[in-house]
């Protein structure tokens, strides 16, 4: 498969230790030992067999006992039996042996020891270690507002297990690869961009769009990505009070204006011509801007580009890009 590099977190902790969750549903008790590495402490926990023998069967093992420092996300066994079902699998050896080693790395953050604490109340992006597009790595979505999930899919139900070489966050579901879509549903500040898609898809759209996005053999693409924020200063600027006040064939060319047919990273976004599925802009890589055929510009958020998912990369901008008018 392909390769993607992501935003790294910005902080490691150094610490280690353990707590146990007051909402532990299935009460797991790992162990304190802190000389068990992730490997050997995953199987001293019975809810956590599938998971280990998934990576016994990926070839995993010796990865995720070596020395270092990693934040393993580890779906208890009915989790597993979820993903299972839905991906049509009657058993694990089912599962083909490189979808399942993307699917265990895909759990795997490496170089840092996250703690739940360090996400609590806040929401962002990291990489894991699975492969994405071009030689990088996948992003996921953390969200700590409310306890702690990832991508708007996984609960963690046990956090902050102590092991010798990272910490081990139980979850309640397993965490597919994620596609442009999963990162639009899963924060909330890009709901609109949702609704754009969904609105356009109920007329005659270029592209199928929540197809496409949700489509993880598809593109891979760039998809410029406006802020709920940015959807509203559109409402005001067109005198429009909802999005339905457009019609579906603008809001179709409006949509087209954001994609770019190739997986674009913003270490690769030179300044010049950009051309996307409806239309040229111009990009400009020293004020990491973009300007529209009507001379409006949009800032490219420094702190959410290049994330990335297995069918293209998004890049949060703060102001929607028009067709020329």
């Amino acid at each position: 498969m392909k390769k993607l590099t992501l935003i790294q977190l910005l902080f490691v902790v150094a610490s280690l230790s353990f707590t146990a969750c007051s909402n532990d549903d299935d009460n797991t008790q790992p162990p304190t030992e802190q000389s068990l590495n992730v490997v050997e402490t995953a199987q001293s926990v019975p809810e956590l067999s599938i998971l280990v023998d998934a990576v016994v069967q990926a070839g995993l093992v010796d990865a995720l006992s070596a020395e270092g420092n990693r934040t393993v996300l580890a779906p208890t066994n009915a989790a597993f039996n979820t993903f299972l079902q839905a991906k049509g699998f009657s058993s694990l050896a089912e599962v083909p042996n490189d979808v399942l080693t993307q699917i265990l790395l895909n759990h795997v953050i490496p170089d840092a020891n996250i703690l739940s604490t360090d996400l609590a109340g806040a929401t962002g992006y990291t990489n894991t270690m699975a492969d994405g597009p071009n030689n990088s790595k996948l992003s996921i979505y953390y969200n700590g507002t409310s306890g702690v999930m990832f991508n708007g899919v996984a609960t963690v139900s046990t956090p902050d297990v102590s092991t010798s070489n990272g910490v081990v966050h139980i979850v309640d579901e397993v965490i597919d690869l994620p596609t442009i879509a999963t990162f639009a549903t899963s924060n909330d500040a890009l709901s609109i961009l949702v609704d754009a898609l969904a609105y356009a898809d109920t007329g005659s759209p270029t592209v199928p769009y929540i197809t496409t996005v949700s489509n993880a053999e598809a593109g891979p693409f760039a998809v410029f990505a406006p802020t709920n924020t940015a959807f509203a200063d559109l409402l005001t600027e067109l005198e429009v009070s909802a999005l339905t006040d457009i019609s579906t064939e603008t809001v179709d060319a409006v949509l087209l204006t954001h994609i770019v047919n190739a997986n674009v990273q913003s270490s690769a976004l030179a300044s010049g011509t950009v051309s996307t599925l409806g239309g040229d802009i111009t990009a400009d890589a020293s004020a990491f801007t973009l300007t529209d055929a009507n001379g409006r510009v949009s800032n490219i958020e420094t702190s959410l580009v290049d994330i990335q998912g297995i069918n293209g990369v998004v890049h949060v901008i703060d102001r929607v890009i028009l067709p020329a008018m």
